[in-house]
């Protein structure tokens, strides 16, 4: 008796509280030690100034032996023809009639010059998080300074490759009473008000079913059945701190490394579109990489050198004030673009050929049957 009356005058103590784990009140978070030179703001998260890079001289380039050395095979009727075969047997709804008995009339073909610069970045950010307490070690204020954040070293992953991880800045924790539960480690059950039993869910509470006038036999005639929410303990661990009482708050740095992607197509005559050509392989004309990239002002076609000079500029602007450039890489290629005309059965279609490897977009393949492939 003793048991259960003590248990009761513990459950009415307790509030009702929400069970997902919820952020501490921002009143708690500013009677926290000041970390004003590591959070600024709205005391929860801050993007840190860039360092500088490092200048180096403008190379003079030599278009002319690049594009010598770079040449691309012309496109052939036989290699056309073969092109479309590859196509047509990679779908299911095309037929290869067609491609085996279609007349070639011409062959426009056309070389594109395709732009891209990549910049791999690394932003820090701060902010305040937490954990249950287990009265393990603390690493707090008492054990040394706090490091700079950019002084705080983390293994890189490759280069132009994206990751995001989260680091816990030494010295920066304190164990504070868990907010949600006020340091009581549970909360009443909401589903029971913390009776620990409910109200039957078959006879809703009637003892008998309705129009029966037998007992209700799945809660024996009492009208309640024990709480499932709770197990009928009237309270449950709180979600927070999974019923350690207590938090440890801590300083978390989340890095991000971002490759953010700047792409241009030189201009052509050409009807195959241009989010292919963007995706097209292609033969490698020249390449760039360092920690950061001078724009192209002399290359042959001047959207080329423009396109270098506004990417550059785009992605200065984007970055300078919340990330740190680890390297930048610029690249051209040169991209192969044939316009097919053939005739088949007394009508004229057209198909392009694009990229190194000799890939197919087919406007209005002639011999095609509906069964929901997409044309690419």
């Amino acid at each position: 008796f003793y048991r259960v009356m003590s248990h009761e005058k513990c459950v009415a103590e307790l509030s009702f509280e929400a069970e997902s784990p919820l952020a501490p009140p921002t009143e708690l978070l500013e009677r926290l030690p000041s970390y004003n030179w590591l959070l600024q703001g709205d005391s929860q998260q801050i993007f840190f100034q860039p360092l500088e890079a490092p200048a180096r001289p403008q190379e003079q380039r030599l278009w002319s032996s690049f594009l010598e050395h770079s040449r691309i095979p012309v496109v052939t009727e036989e290699v056309a023809r073969e092109a479309l075969l590859s196509f047509v047997s990679s779908k299911c709804c095309y037929g290869s009639a067609v491609a085996s008995g279609l007349v070639i009339r011409e062959l426009r073909q056309q070389t594109l010059c395709r732009y891209r610069l990549e910049t791999f970045s690394e932003s820090r950010i701060t902010e305040w998080t937490f954990q249950p307490f287990t009265n393990h070690s603390v690493d707090g204020p008492q054990r040394g300074a706090f490091p700079s954040l950019w002084d705080i070293k983390v293994q890189v992953p490759p280069m132009f490759q994206e990751d995001t991880r989260k680091f816990q800045v030494p010295h920066s924790s304190l164990v504070k009473e868990c907010h949600k539960c006020h340091g009581r480690g549970r909360y009443k059950c909401s589903g029971c008000h913390g009776a620990g039993m409910a109200r039957c869910p078959s006879c809703s509470g009637a003892k008998r079913k309705a129009k029966q006038s037998r007992r209700c036999q799945l809660c024996s005639g009492s009208g309640r059945r024990r709480c499932n929410t709770c197990s009928g303990r009237g309270n449950k661990t709180c979600a927070t701190c999974k019923g350690e009482k207590k938090l440890l708050h801590f300083i978390q740095l989340v890095i991000a490394w971002k490759n953010s992607l700047f792409e241009f197509v030189s201009e052509h005559q050409l009807s195959c579109p241009r989010e292919l050509l963007a995706k097209a392989r292609g033969e490698n004309l020249f390449k760039d990489e360092n920690l950061m990239v001078y724009p192209i002002v002399d290359f042959p076609l001047r959207d080329i050198s423009l396109a270098s000079q506004r990417g550059i500029a785009e992605h200065s602007a984007a970055l300078a004030t919340h990330a740190r450039v680890l390297q930048q890489r610029q690249t051209i290629e040169l991209i192969p673009l044939t316009e097919v005309h053939y005739w088949y059965q007394g009508k004229t279609y057209v198909y392009y050929i694009y990229g190194t490897d000799h890939q197919v977009h087919a406007v209005d393949y002639p011999e095609r049957y509906c069964c929901g492939c997409t044309i690419i």
